[in-house]
């Protein structure tokens, strides 16, 4: 299996040559991204579906295209770059995007979040680490893409219950969106679709070779600079969030990329192709995806805001972990 584009000889390349296919990656993940979200969204509105369940679900899949695309194309010969892109990522969104988002201005969180998305992520969350104890299987792949299907099925039945100011605010983003015609909003699919896959191959192939020469392993890197790379669309999608003051949109939009990174692209790419998890990854990183995603509901459950207070302090935890796993992979710590 294969979603390469382009065959380059990254080799042969000089450093300074691999750090620019590398920033090329990103920054195609990060437009493709961006024209697959507002694509699939203009398309989904047109076609009158409910705005609610746009937001929950097209718009929260499409922001993970990034992190889906590349692990794709990691998984057969980058196994450790896959799953260390789940974790990096997850962990990120966390740390690094909610520490942000709420130090620009504290966060209001919806209480369907506390009630029910979030505890579903905790134990979405320890159910991934259990399946990659062992090895992520094609099994587990697909009852990780059987729970997706029934979480949307979900995320469907409850939109037509949420109350009226919900609806309003899903039907202001909607009526921005749809102003672009059918069309235009499929050209933005498919333009959108080429960069994510053409960024993907950059980004991992540019990756895996810097990896290579500086003698860490392709789990540090997918935890570090792919992680944050893929993570680029929902940091710019949050910073503005919080600066208009949607900080409830931010909050579900952070939940919503989480779930799906575990349920979606973990439980896809394991279904295509089974991946081996390397042990060392249970030292660090799935503590602190654990760790982080728990610290999450406290975060929301103190008076239903994320403060900057604890959104500086989730950005303390970010570096730290980044620290300590770096030092991990690197067989520093223990």
């Amino acid at each position: 299996m294969t979603l390469a584009l382009i065959n380059l000889p990254f080799p042969n390349l000089p450093v300074w040559a691999l750090l620019l296919f590398t920033l090329l990656g990103f920054v195609c993940l990060s437009f493709g991204g961006d024209s697959l979200t507002n694509g699939a969204a203009a398309v989904s509105i047109n076609l009158k579906i409910n705005p609610v369940v746009v937001g929950l679900t097209v718009v929260s899949m499409a922001t993970s295209m990034p992190e889906m695309v590349t692990s794709l194309v990691a998984a057969k010969d980058s196994p450790g770059l896959a799953i260390g892109n789940i974790l990096g990522s997850n962990i990120a969104n966390i740390g690094l995007i909610l520490g942000v988002a709420a130090i620009i201005a504290p966060l209001t969180v919806q209480l369907r979040l506390i009630r029910f998305e979030v505890p579903l992520l905790i134990g979405i969350s320890l159910l991934f680490s259990v399946f990659c104890w062992g090895g992520l299987s094609r099994v587990e792949g697909y009852i990780l893409l059987a729970v997706t299907v029934i979480y949307l099925v979900y995320v469907v039945h409850s939109a037509k219950q949420e109350p009226a100011e919900v609806e309003m605010e899903f039907e202001d983003h909607a009526d921005k969106t749809a102003t672009r015609s059918t069309p235009v909003a499929l050209v933005l699919v498919l333009v959108g679709g080429l960069l994510l896959a053409f960024g993907a191959n950059v980004l991992v192939g540019s990756s895996v070779e810097l990896a290579s020469r500086m003698g860490v392993s392709d789990a540090l890197i997918g935890l570090t600079i792919v992680a944050i790379g893929t993570s680029l669309p929902e940091l710019a999608a949050s910073v503005a969030a919080a600066r208009s003051g949607h900080g409830d949109l931010c909050a579900g939009n952070i939940v919503g990329s989480n779930l799906f990174n575990i349920l979606l692209i973990g439980g896809g790419v394991a279904s295509l192709v089974p991946i081996p998890v390397e042990k060392s990854l249970f030292s660090v990183e799935f503590p602190a995806m654990l760790g982080l995603t728990v610290l999450l509901l406290v975060f929301f459950k103190t008076g239903r805001v994320v403060s900057a207070r604890e959104g500086v302090f989730a950005l303390c935890l970010y570096v730290a972990v980044l620290v300590l796993s770096s030092l991990s992979q690197l067989n520093l710590l223990f």
